[in-house]
């Protein structure tokens, strides 16, 4: 997409994958990782409340800290999530998701349905194909 189709995009003009400059190739690199839908569905399953941080990281197993900094950086500079600063020593930051991210974890719980299914039929599939490759 060129810089004005991504403006135009910008404007309610839908984006287009295959377009090799398109910004939505971006935007899915972002939302399709594990720990944006890990953070999508924790901060979905607390709404309408806020969460802190360290409340977050407790709720996802494995997150590092610097990863779900990453992670909600880029989601609230996406607009997906709100971020609310305390002025305390030590600052209180709370999260929450927004209308539009209400509206991403709805995709992704199809998704995580999907794979939660479907996770025994791929482990399947992966042990056929590595069986196929030590064979072959």
């Amino acid at each position: 997409m060129t810089t004005r189709g991504a403006r135009a995009a910008g404007r309610g003009v839908r984006g287009d994958l295959f377009d090799p400059h398109c910004p939505t190739r971006q935007l899915l690199d972002r939302i399709g990782t594990k720990w944006t839908s890990m953070a999508v569905k924790t901060l979905a399953d607390a709404a309408p409340d806020e969460v802190r941080f360290a409340e977050l990281r407790r709720r996802m197993p494995g997150v590092s800290q610097k990863m779900l900094s990453v992670t909600l950086r880029s989601l609230t500079r996406d607009g997906l999530v709100s971020r609310r600063v305390e002025p305390t020593v030590p600052p209180r930051v709370f999260y929450r998701l927004t209308g539009l991210g209400l509206s991403l974890e709805a995709a992704l719980a199809g998704l995580r349905t999907w794979a939660e299914e479907h996770m025994a039929e791929i482990d399947r599939a992966n042990e056929a194909n590595d069986q196929q490759a030590d064979e072959g």
